[in-house]
């Protein structure tokens, strides 16, 4: 089983209810669920931002009272990895250097690991000689 950074047990705790809630376990559900249970207003508010009836992202919730700076940028983030999402108009601001200007940037890596396991594998495990110094 592999080693999944989480920001705390609450945020462990959403990602695998979530993804027995949907019964789904593919790479975007994880990286979805994952990214939005990264800090606790978007766990409580992820009925504004999924529709678990129809299956698909609610971008409209970047609109709610409740989104901040940070929160706006770990949706953003959430929903380009379940379909590629822009916001239109405002693409500019789903780009790394918007997003990843925030507390929640380890984490974004981790959503983007679990969306991309076969282009995110450890570099120590494929090729730990290439960051050795030449003596």
């Amino acid at each position: 089983m592999e080693t999944i950074l989480f920001a705390d047990r609450e945020h462990k705790a959403f990602y695998n209810q979530m993804l027995t809630k949907t019964r789904n376990n593919d790479v975007y559900h994880r990286a979805f669920f994952y990214a939005m249970g990264i800090c606790p207003e978007t766990r409580r508010n992820i009925h504004a931002l999924f529709d678990f009836k129809e299956g698909g992202i609610r971008p409209e919730g970047l609109a709610a009272p409740w989104q901040t700076g940070g929160t706006r940028r770990l949706c953003r983030l959430a929903f380009n990895l379940w379909n590629g999402w822009t916001e239109e108009g405002k693409e500019n601001r789903s780009t790394p250097y918007e997003l990843f200007d925030c507390g929640f940037a380890p984490y974004f890596f981790e959503a983007i690991r679990l969306c991309y396991p076969e282009y995110c594998r450890s570099l120590e495990r494929t090729a730990p000689h290439i960051f050795t110094k030449a003596r």
